[in-house]
């Protein structure tokens, strides 16, 4: 009998790709919010300083949102104060001045801000037009940027289809994020809320974009895997130049809008990916798959990730 080995995907570079891409790392943050039960604080922490020693060197650490909207994260002061040290950027999620005002004070350098582009998701996430959550936003990017110099991202959701008003257009996704843009958000990411996009869409609304004034170099994509989608439209995007993707270890995290939503691209998923084609990330596979099955086990429940199931099942 021969001993196995692990499985480790062909290298064959393609051409028009880019030679780095930055993994913002956001299971942490969006993949445990949506946890029923809440994580104690020390799991989190732990694991992300795993995420870390994977190699990850962007994480989003948590939200900074009011302890009753999302009581998954009511720890952040606590949890941030564990990781400080870690040495990676930690952005986390403010959702108005109060969150920020928690959050600068622990030594946060980098946040996040949100915005929806269609008005059926503002008012139900948020209870506010488009533009009154844009009005809110512009307050905090200007205060982040002019008095405490922080790097602000801007999330903006639905940004291809709505659960509610169907695909979304894509001069309204540009609108939006046009406003993000020039309220002075450092990077913008793309959020496929619900993982309606496809590749077509994605290459025209990334067009759109730059035919706007919205430089490639600025844009991230947040894709959903809900209809196996999301590894193609990450592809598309590379292809047009983009070099930031958000992932999910282990594919932690999903959508409430979609019963059949399978949560956000597994990290591992990508990671594969893009170690096929010869694109360098940074990240250990092997370690990453490590803490995602160890991530696992804390939750009572597999992971979904294509890649960790398929390789924890070679080594067992």
């Amino acid at each position: 009998m021969t001993n196995s080995v692990r499985e480790l995907p062909m290298v064959v570079p393609a051409e028009g790709l880019p030679a780095r891409v930055r993994v913002h790392e956001v299971g942490a943050r969006d993949g445990l919010q949506n946890e029923k039960d809440v994580v104690p604080t020390a799991v989190k922490a732990e694991f992300i300083r795993r995420l870390a020693g994977a190699g990850l060197t962007t994480i989003e650490a948590t939200s900074f949102v009011h302890p009753e909207w999302v009581p998954q994260l009511a720890d952040a002061e606590r949890l941030f104060a564990e990781v400080a040290d870690l040495g990676v950027n930690l952005p986390v999620l403010v959702p108005n001045e109060r969150g920020m005002q928690r959050a600068l004070p622990l030594g946060v350098r980098r946040i996040a801000v949100f915005a929806s582009v269609t008005e059926s998701f503002a008012r139900a996430n948020l209870n506010r037009t488009v533009d009154e959550t844009l009005a809110i936003q512009r307050a905090v990017v200007a205060q982040a940027k002019s008095e405490h110099g922080v790097h602000v991202r801007g999330y903006l959701s639905m940004c291809f289809g709505d659960p509610w008003e169907g695909p979304v257009p894509i001069a309204q996704t540009v609108r939006v994020c046009r406003a993000m843009l020039d309220m002075g958000c450092d990077e913008l990411s793309l959020g496929d809320t619900i993982g309606v996009a496809t590749p077509g869409h994605v290459r025209a609304l990334l067009a759109a974009l730059n035919e706007a004034g919205v430089p490639t170099g600025m844009l991230g994509v947040h894709f959903h895997d809900t209809y196996g989608q999301a590894l193609s439209n990450t592809l598309t995007a590379l292809e047009h130049g983009v070099t930031t993707v958000d992932a999910s270890a282990g594919g932690l995290g999903g959508c409430p809008y979609a019963k059949s939503a399978t949560g956000n691209l597994a990290t591992e998923d990508l990671v594969w990916m893009l170690d096929g084609l010869g694109v360098e990330t940074g990240v250990d596979l092997d370690e990453l798959i490590a803490t995602s099955t160890w991530m696992a086990e804390q939750l009572g429940r597999p992971s979904p990730s294509r890649t960790v199931r398929a390789l924890s099942h070679k080594e067992s």
